[in-house]
């Protein structure tokens, strides 16, 4: 009764410039990510209203052996997250719980290892590669699309980085994470300016 959002939200997207200006020229449109590893599932992720987070992704990526990011860039967009997993609600975490249970009584009925979240480096400290996380998303989200319920985007928060300050409850880089999952939610796109 209460699930729908009020308004549009402002997301940005780390990207290669090259590939933007296509994106805005309409002679190509966002690819969607479908790692194993991806932090919300399969979808087309954006930082919510964090421009400055996004530009660092960009540039963090850009740096990796095998990056499609050549130039750092980052594109804006108006997104109405539609029918939204949102993992900031009780309603969506306790059901991604459900899931987990299911998928763990899967793979103790067939003796199979549970997915792991990890590191990409033993020197980071976040683990960044959600294997688990993404699978037990991926079953919620199909548990209830068997139960005639699609989501069009998943929303949550990520505690990132090293601490803000000592014994801080926050870190360097919290953000709310957006995976688009129907392009359709996004409404518009833009180049972001800078305050002026």
């Amino acid at each position: 009764m209460y699930k729908t959002k009020t308004s549009f939200v402002y997301g940005f997207h780390g990207i290669d410039e090259e590939v933007a200006y296509q994106i805005l020229n309409n002679k190509t449109q966002f690819l969607p990510s479908s790692n194993k590893y991806d932090w919300l599932g399969s979808g087309i992720y954006f930082w919510e209203n964090n421009l400055s987070r996004a530009k660092q992704y960009a540039v963090q990526d850009s740096k990796r052996k095998n990056s499609k990011i050549k130039t750092p860039f980052v594109l804006g967009a108006i997104l109405d997250l539609g029918n939204c997993f949102d993992l900031l609600e009780q309603e969506n975490l306790d059901f991604l719980a459900y899931a987990f249970e299911e998928l763990e009584y899967t793979a103790k009925a067939e003796n199979m290892p549970l997915p792991e979240n990890k590191s990409f480096h033993s020197e980071d400290f976040d683990l960044k590669k959600r294997e688990l996380d993404c699978t037990v998303i991926r079953l919620a989200l199909q548990i209830a699309k068997q139960n005639g319920v699609i989501f069009d985007s998943v929303r949550a928060v990520f505690w990132e980085g090293r601490e803000l300050y000592p014994n801080a409850g926050f870190k360097k880089h919290n953000h709310i994470q957006i995976a688009i999952r129907n392009p359709n939610c996004i409404k518009g796109i833009f180049l972001p300016r800078e305050k002026g």
